[in-house]
């Protein structure tokens, strides 16, 4: 039993059968994760930095409504641009690398500014970065599935993100240690600065992936832009299984961008936790995921995606709601690894749930429709959440995005699974 176990968790293992070119793809996803993982080490403090130099709770929920705003307006045109590229693999490691600048960036001005203008400085960065993140919000989805393929989604997703998890829940324990002991700000700046080089062993590795081109016959397309959209629109909002399956997730995403925002708030200002503590929290979420994509995968096998969907979104919905209720930090930790096992089910099953309705060669347009429709709701949930809870509270406001979650619960309960798409003629 032992064995089997350390077998599944041996993340870093390429499964047989694989072509020569899907095994170098395999391994230089599993290593672009871990450099992905190494700066997602200092993510979950970019908002305590801004809460402790003062930014308000708007400002606070701005930072993470930044990249909407951007993806709502971009994505139809990023998915076009995407779609009619011969090779999306150098779109998907640039623009990553370019993101991750934005942390050393951010380190920088810790240095150098007063705390009032870091505050402006800070979200100046993030607005800017947030135009790369919307490519690669969109380029992620398409070359990873592009890897995997229908059969190979759940074990190369699994193993991606336990490394990702793994690594980010090490790098995030640092992180607090690093935090706790230098001066404010410098630690911010250190953390920042020396997490920002995972950036580049993300890009030496994901810039050597090798993926076909999505749809030939788009590339070199001289049809006008707005015919071109045109059809795109057309195409997806008349496939009625990826409209289905998207809108209930987007129910729950709406959900998830409510409470992003006011866990930090809540951690901050309700419970009181020193960085330290955050970063336990944190890093007791992303510790587990390594577990949970372990034991999700092997459900898939036995009890098929619907019974991973139904209890992952139904656990998830209570979380926000027993935080909301807490205020011992050591509680909290334990909320938040539980959280990990039923996050690390989502994160498979959404990926594959909504990958299955998406034709192969339409991929980029597809997923950017998807993104462009999560976009709007991560531009106006985190306003919208953070201006709630000055009016009722953090709490209280903690209790409404777990009443959206847990509506996208009833949902997926009385629908049905998806079924794979079909290569589209048109």
């Amino acid at each position: 039993m032992r064995i089997h176990f350390l077998n599944q968790i041996n993340v870093f293992s390429i499964p047989p059968g694989l072509t020569p070119t899907q095994r170098r793809n395999f391994f230089y996803t599993q290593m672009d994760a871990l450099g992905v993982g190494l700066v997602s080490g200092a993510a979950p403090f970019l908002a305590v930095f801004l809460t402790r130099l003062g930014g308000t709770n708007f400002q606070v929920g701005l930072l993470s409504a930044m990249p909407g705003f951007t993806g709502l307006f971009l994505g139809l045109f990023i998915g076009r641009f995407l779609q009619t590229r011969a090779n999306i693999v150098p779109w998907y490691s640039r623009v990553r690398l370019i993101v991750f600048s934005a942390y050393t960036l951010t380190g920088a001005i810790a240095l150098i500014l007063p705390q009032k203008a870091a505050v402006i400085a800070m979200l100046v960065i993030w607005a800017l970065a947030s135009v790369p993140q919307a490519i690669l919000s969109v380029a992620f989805t398409v070359v990873m599935n592009a890897i995997a393929g229908p059969e190979g989604r759940y074990t190369l997703m699994s193993r991606r993100w336990s490394i990702l998890g793994l690594t980010s829940a090490v790098m995030t324990m640092v992180a607090g240690q690093i935090l706790d002991r230098l001066p404010f700000p410098t630690n911010y700046a250190v953390v920042f600065i020396l997490f920002s080089l995972g950036g580049l062993v993300s890009f030496r590795y994901s810039s050597r992936m090798q993926v076909p081109p999505l749809n030939t016959a788009a590339i070199g397309d001289r049809t006008p832009l707005l015919q071109q959209l045109k059809h795109d629109m057309r195409l997806v909002f008349t496939h009625r299984p990826f409209i289905a399956v998207s809108t209930k997730r987007l129910i729950y995403i709406l959900g998830t961008h409510l409470v992003a925002p006011l866990f930090t708030l809540y951690y901050v200002r309700i419970v009181k936790a020193s960085d330290a503590w955050i970063s336990t929290i944190v890093t007791m979420q992303s510790f587990v995921l390594l577990i949970g994509y372990s034991f999700w995968t092997q459900q898939h096998r036995k009890r098929g995606s619907r019974f991973i969907l139904l209890s992952t979104t139904l656990a998830l919905s209570l979380y926000p709601a027993l935080t909301a209720i807490t205020r011992l930090p050591w509680l909290l930790a334990i909320y938040a690894g539980i959280s990990g096992i039923f996050l690390a089910g989502l994160n498979l099953v959404f990926f594959d749930e909504l990958m299955k309705t998406v034709p192969p060669e339409y991929s980029a347009t597809f997923i950017s429709v998807d993104q462009s429709a999560q976009n709007a709701l991560a531009m106006t949930a985190p306003l919208m959440s953070t201006s709630l809870a000055n009016l009722i509270g953090i709490p209280a406001a903690l209790g409404v995005g777990a009443g959206v979650r847990l509506i996208a619960f009833l949902m997926f309960w009385r629908g049905r699974e998806s079924k794979p798409a079909v290569t589209s003629n048109q």
